[in-house]
């Protein structure tokens, strides 16, 4: 959570001293994640695809120092993935913290691109373990603070409407599978859709 801090301090400071431009704004949307497993160093095999969403507000900050078209974008948003494992459902819901670096450019008078990236920190707030089948000692074991690395692309309509796609990449270990020791991380793409006030 220090680092957390941190970075958004950091992230202020770089604001402050540039005289940036500052949009709010509200941002949802899907989450199409995949879960990769690890147990004991032996990568297993999974094919469960987590689906769920987002929604939470949103700050652009434009950094004209660094060059035009440069901007800071993050987010404070509650995200929540649905699981199955072994034929028993459960779900994770998350605080995330996605704040990424963006470059802006024309495409034409009312319609520009956009490219980004940078880190996201997410805590988990729901139960930090699941019984999954009481025929077995399976028990499910949530990551309390994680995070890993963002990178996407999309569009911004009259400077408002912006709708995008980021690839997530996890870096911590999001669940524990208690009985076989397997540890698994959620890497994916997700989609959002935000408006700018």
């Amino acid at each position: 959570m220090k680092k957390v801090c941190l970075v958004l301090v950091l992230a202020v400071s770089a604001i402050s001293t540039t005289q940036a431009q500052v949009s709010w704004g509200i941002k949802g949307g899907a989450n199409l994640l995949f879960v990769s497993a690890e147990d004991n160093g032996v990568k297993l095999k999974q094919d469960n695809v987590i689906s769920g969403y987002h929604l939470g507000p949103m700050i652009e900050c434009g950094l004209p120092a660094i060059g035009e078209g440069f901007a800071l974008d993050a987010a404070l948003l509650y995200s929540h993935n649905g699981y199955n494992y072994d034929g028993s459902d459960f779900s994770q819901g998350n605080i995330l913290i996605p704040v990424n670096f963006k470059y802006k450019f024309d495409l034409s008078d009312n319609l520009r691109g956009y490219a980004l990236a940078g880190p996201y920190f997410n805590l988990n707030i729901t139960d930090n373990a699941y019984k999954m089948n009481p025929e077995k000692d399976d028990e499910v074991i949530t990551g309390g603070f994680g995070g890993g690395l963002n990178i996407g692309v999309g569009l911004e309509l009259k400077k408002h409407f912006q709708a995008g796609v980021s690839y997530q990449l996890s870096l911590t270990n999001d669940l524990t599978i208690d009985a076989n020791s397997a540890k698994t991380k959620n890497s994916g793409l997700v989609v959002s859709v935000a408006y700018l006030f």
